[in-house]
């Protein structure tokens, strides 16, 4: 017995040295990948941020210490938001709060006009609700911890800055990650202009008949990569709406564990809105075999609370596997024959408007 604990203990031991190893190469690794951003890159990010090198160490995943910087610079700032704006959007947003305090007991009542009103800004109410539910585990955004004014102040700004679209729920967790990464005023500007492209628009003003366009477009690539799964998707009448739109809505923040999430969010805004479809078709090739022995409702259970350990470089991988070209077409190709067809009045799937 007495040798076989201290078998034991020089196994646990020996695990405990290799974990340590490792983590000390992870680290150096950072250590050497952030210089490289700090001092090569980012002092000539538009000469060098679509290099191959470059490229290559993005897929790698951007350091922390450098992430926020390079995510504004790759989602930019086409709306030309500055400081001054947002704190002009944050005492429009205060000055909302004061005027329309609701008491507790007519929250409910409160909330069906809200979601009546063609004031979106009413929607300001809704943010105190949706804040204590971002990020649960990490107690920082919930009332009383260090980022809870931060978000409201950022969520609240939006609202009064894009009163058309007003806030809706899976906004907080996009902001949230802008803010563990980013500057108030920053996170500010990256989540409007995030907010603003064409993908995440259709999805935030619920545009009924863009959003089946992009899961029309999902599907086609869904065949194409993994037949047999689509097959069974199509059998048990599982569409993607089911599990896609959380993923979307979020960018995978409250779907994916936030580190893994983050690298997600590195290389979508270096490719684009394609990159979350891409990264749905990796997940759902990681977990194939899985899959494909449930039923419908053990899938959706499943798609819509992913596992709470994911292998990072294990799901790159399927993600990197995936091919987004379909009879020659791209993404954004098919997605425009997509659209092209729905407004003719054709009433085909995917793969049938493309033939």
């Amino acid at each position: 017995m007495v040798a076989q604990a201290k078998k034991r203990e020089l196994k646990d031991a020996q695990k405990r040295k290799k974990q340590l190893e490792d983590r000390c190469k992870l680290e150096e690794s950072i250590g050497t990948a952030a210089q490289i951003w700090n001092q090569e890159i980012l002092p000539n990010w538009s000469t060098m941020c679509t290099s191959r090198r470059v490229r290559d160490l993005w897929w790698q995943g951007i350091p922390p210490s450098v992430r926020g910087k390079v995510w504004s610079l790759a989602v930019g700032n086409e709306l030309n938001i500055t400081h001054e704006l947002y704190n002009i959007c944050l005492a429009r947003a205060k000055e909302k709060w004061r005027s329309t305090a609701v008491p507790s007991t007519e929250t409910e009542g409160f909330l069906k006009d809200v979601l009546d009103s063609s004031d979106r800004e009413s929607s300001l109410e809704l943010i105190k609700l949706d804040i204590s539910r971002t990020f649960p585990q990490l107690c920082i955004f919930q009332q009383g911890g260090p980022y809870y004014d931060v978000l409201h102040s950022i969520l609240g700004a939006y609202t009064c800055y894009r009163p058309d679209v007003g806030y809706v729920q899976g906004m907080s967790f996009i902001a949230a990650v802008l803010i563990l990464n980013l500057d108030t005023a920053d996170a500010f500007i990256a989540f409007a202009n995030l907010l603003n492209k064409p993908c995440q628009m259709a999805f935030f003003r619920v545009d009924h008949s863009l959003m089946l366009t992009y899961f029309a477009a999902f599907e086609v690539f869904f065949e194409e990569n993994l037949p047999k799964l689509f097959a069974h998707f199509k059998k048990n009448n599982l569409t993607p709406d089911i599990y896609l739109i959380d993923w979307i809505f979020t960018l995978y923040s409250k779907s994916l564990p936030l580190d893994l999430a983050c690298r997600v969010w590195d290389v979508f805004c270096r490719d684009g809105e394609e990159f979350l479809f891409r990264t749905a078709l990796g997940v759902l090739r990681l977990y194939q075999d899985v899959l494909t022995a449930m039923d419908f409702i053990h899938m959706a259970q499943f798609l819509t609370r992913l596992p709470d350990l994911i292998p990072p470089e294990q799901l790159f991988q399927h993600i990197a596997a995936v091919h987004m070209t379909s009879r020659n077409r791209k993404w954004a190709q098919v997605l425009q024959t997509l659209t092209e067809q729905k407004k003719s009045g054709a009433r085909l799937s995917g793969a049938e408007a493309l033939s």
